[in-house]
């Protein structure tokens, strides 16, 4: 009973904070710019949290996430653009076909760890790169140009729809077999835990979810590049991890909203933009190097998370 009341009174203020932006756009309060980099939040919040399952649930060393980002993007852009489906078709089509190509590298690959993993993840998501890149359908290195239609209610949803799944998910009993697997993996598959199965599935969610981002991405910026989608994208996104803490949901949250704000204000300084934003990396890493929330959730900095309240 606790924990339902808990989880519906963070459902009622994700949507007065919706509702509440939602009319500062209507009325004109928000202009363009600011709704941008809302919606680019939004997006970089979805690309965390889905990397969260990968890294900090399961423990899995993944620094492939552009490429599901990318196929979520150039599928969907394909989607509406060449088939004129509806956007929302375009995004559930962009991210099952994330989630097969997240199958795809995951069941060969997933026998791998650590470091080869990495590799091996890094790869894939280079091979995608340059599959786009060679592919005159959708416009080759030059790019493809698509209608913008993503909007802030379509941003927040899939934040609201991709904590909600991945949360229960990482309370589940199946989150729980993920968690053992991070924790000693020797020891979960000791305990007859299908260590090969879970991985595969936590990679599958997570490449799902990157897809949705992908295919808001791809209709909030009016042209998609494979540019876009280097190894650089991918360290970016695991840093929104790492620096929010491993294992900590709502740690990759506030992470990605608080990186996009500095990367955001620091477009007016191109030239040093990059400086600025590695040193204020390096200086949270230096002080706070579990990261932010280390492998707490926020919840327990409350005083009913101090009492066993449920993690969000």
């Amino acid at each position: 009973m606790k924990k339902s009341k808990i989880f519906w009174g963070y459902a009622v203020l994700a949507l007065v904070i919706y509702a509440v932006v939602q009319l500062l756009i209507s009325n004109g309060v928000i202009q363009n710019y600011y709704q941008n980099m809302f919606i680019a939040m939004c997006i970089n919040i979805i690309l965390a949290v889905s990397l969260h399952v990968i890294i900090g649930v399961t423990g899995q060393f993944s620094i492939g996430h552009a490429g599901f980002l990318a196929v979520g993007a150039y599928i969907s852009a394909i989607c509406t653009m060449k088939f004129g489906m509806p956007f929302i078709t375009a995004i559930l089509i962009g991210a099952i076909v994330a989630a097969l190509a997240g199958l795809l590298v995951g069941i060969p690959s997933l026998r791998l760890k650590g470091d080869y993993l990495a590799i091996a993840t890094l790869g894939f998501a280079e091979i995608i790169r340059i599959v786009f890149v060679n592919t005159d359908y959708v416009g080759g290195a030059a790019g493809l140009q698509v209608t913008h239609q993503s909007t802030w209610t379509y941003a927040f949803f899939g934040v609201f729809i991709t904590i909600l799944v991945i949360s229960n998910f990482t309370n589940s009993r199946h989150g729980r077999a993920c968690i053992s697997i991070r924790e000693d993996e020797i020891a979960a598959d000791a305990m007859g835990i299908n260590t090969t199965y879970y991985k595969v599935v936590a990679f599958a969610i997570g490449s799902f979810f990157a897809g949705v981002a992908g295919a808001i991405y791809a209709h909030n910026y009016y042209i998609i590049q494979p540019t876009a989608f280097g190894f650089l994208k991918s360290f970016d996104i695991l840093i929104f991890v790492v620096l929010g803490g491993l294992g900590s949901l709502s740690g990759s949250v506030i992470a990605a909203i608080l990186l996009t704000i500095v990367s955001t204000y620091l477009q007016e300084f191109p030239e040093t933009r990059m400086i600025i934003y590695s040193l204020i990396l390096i200086l949270v890493m230096l002080y706070r190097p579990t990261g932010l929330l280390g492998s707490k959730e926020i919840t327990a900095y409350f005083k009913f998370g101090k009492k066993g309240g449920t993690r969000v």
